[in-house]
């Protein structure tokens, strides 16, 4: 099927239909009902490279580091469902960790004429990034940096870290560790969540007094990066009570490791996540984490890329998210020394 026999089915002309595709200014409603109809009716539908030649694909761009992160399924929720009653299709690029594999899938998505890009937390270099944004519309979503060439979505992590340091001193712990991404050196991203993160930890911990209690462990976002951290934490000669983790995968991680050392949660070490992914309310798990509205990240973050998209505004907005902790029974009060 082709536009010319959708406009005979609806009794229009062709270039009727044309803006009905290019959801053209000037198109009444009753017009826009008819040609869908006939749409429908045929089961048309437009060419993704045909419409990217006229000037639009109607595809969105969304980059992660990985699909094991749950957290980024309430984000991804967000932009569907944002973008649900639109014409726009999303299109995920899982590309790992590394600078130059993201820098690849992020070029590859341009190079398809991807009309919008949002990047979750992006690894790859800042000035990278902002070169793609001078070019196509872009959200950041997580990175604290702001810029006129992009849109950015992000928590107050600083804040959120500041909540699990106190309900943890409240509880009675004084060694309370922090297992934190190593970000990426090179990347020259000032304002990161991880460091943004580790900022609100460090700060907390100052004002209850407890500086010299302070441990902060790079490790990956990833059950790994988690089993790796908590091995090393919780074999110390200053195993903590109680364990931060950026991410509820990392946090997971971190439990696998206390249970492989014999320790009990949340009797021998309390366990707060970040994310508050729906792993955490599980029965079986019930891990205390950090909310950070995923949903409505990704929702903001939709909403602002067609707002550039489609030309309705060209000045940056930067939209912050306010964490709150969700308090489950992962976290107690300290029961047993820290030997």
């Amino acid at each position: 099927m082709t536009i010319t026999d959708v406009a005979k089915h609806a009794g229009v002309s062709t270039a009727a239909v044309s803006k009905v595709l290019r959801n053209a200014y000037g198109v009444s409603p009753a017009m826009q009902e008819k040609v869908r109809a006939s749409m429908a009716a045929l089961e048309y539908r437009p060419h993704a490279a045909a419409r990217g030649m006229r000037g639009r694909t109607y595809t969105i761009g969304v980059l992660l580091d990985n699909i094991r992160n749950t957290f980024f399924a309430d984000i991804l929720d967000g932009v569907r469902d944002q973008l649900r009653e639109s014409d726009y299709t999303v299109m995920i690029g899982a590309a790992g960790f590394g600078p130059q594999d993201q820098d690849r899938v992020i070029r590859s998505m341009v190079d398809r004429q991807m009309d919008g890009l949002i990047l979750i937390a992006p690894g790859t270099a800042r000035e990278e990034v902002l070169a793609v944004a001078r070019a196509t519309p872009t959200v950041v979503i997580g990175h604290h940096d702001t810029s006129d060439a992009h849109d950015s979505v992000a928590d107050a992590d600083a804040a959120g870290a500041a909540l699990v340091v106190d309900h943890l001193v409240e509880l009675g712990h004084r060694d309370i560790a922090l297992v934190s991404s190593p970000g990426t050196r090179a990347s020259h991203w000032k304002q990161t969540p991880e460091i943004e993160l580790t900022h609100g930890y460090t700060q907390a911990m100052d004002r209850h007094g407890l500086g010299e209690h302070a441990q902060v462990c790079k490790s990956a976002y990833s059950d790994e990066g988690g089993h790796k951290a908590g091995l090393s934490l919780l074999s110390s000669s200053r195993r903590p009570t109680a364990i931060m983790a950026g991410a509820d995968v990392a946090a997971l991680g971190v439990w696998r490791a206390a249970h492989e050392l014999g320790l009990r949660v949340p009797q021998d070490v309390s366990i707060v996540g970040y994310n508050n992914t729906a792993v955490a309310d599980l029965a079986t798990v019930q891990l205390s984490s950090v909310d950070q509205a995923g949903h409505d990240m990704g929702a903001t973050a939709a909403r602002l890329l067609i707002e550039r998209v489609e030309g309705q505004r060209d000045r940056a907005v930067q939209a912050t998210m306010t964490p709150r902790l969700v308090v489950r029974a992962s976290t107690a009060a300290p029961t047993t020394a820290a030997e």
